[in-house]
């Protein structure tokens, strides 16, 4: 029942997440993955809806409001909350060579994880889609991606913290 809900409303939760998505400034696969969450736990709480696509219709535009009143309150910080700029001579030395070790670390990582991990560290702060559009692969695939990358990242540098 589960599987066939799921086949049944997915091309309708992308059009409608599309659609909402423009307005609202959000990723559409970032609305659709709310909606989905959503829909799991109501299945888990009250079972599946009476009316499945009035369901998805209403949920995405919920999803949507939402997310414009988290970018509506959202205000950058007037500063970088890591930002070094009173630290010493020393301290600067001492995030520089951490930063190179890093992004040293970053170019021996394998397959398409040294561009994905560059585009991330990026001043630029891109966006999933820039990322994306830069890389030419899918935006859904970015964040299972980077987390195999940040994984390959992290055991790289265990081994050559626990090797000094």
């Amino acid at each position: 029942m589960t599987h066939e809900l799921v086949s049944t409303l997915r091309p309708l939760l992308a059009a409608e997440a599309s659609a909402e998505a423009h307005a609202t400034g959000a990723e559409s696969g970032d609305l659709e993955q709310a909606v989905w969450l959503r829909l799991l736990e109501r299945l888990d709480a009250t079972g599946p809806p009476v009316d499945p696509q009035r369901w998805v219709r209403r949920a995405v535009r919920s999803e949507a409001r939402l997310s414009r009143r988290r970018a509506h309150a959202e205000q950058p910080y007037a500063v970088e909350p890591a930002d070094d700029s009173d630290s010493g001579p020393e301290e600067r030395a001492m995030t520089a060579e951490r930063r190179r070790e890093l992004h040293d670390a970053v170019r021996r990582l394998p397959g398409r994880c040294p561009g994905l991990m560059a585009a991330l560290l990026s001043p630029d702060d891109l966006t999933y889609r820039e990322i994306a559009g830069e890389l030419g692969i899918s935006q859904g695939s970015l964040g299972p991606e980077r987390s195999r990358c940040l994984g390959c990242l992290r055991r790289l540098l265990t081994v050559e913290v626990a090797a000094r």
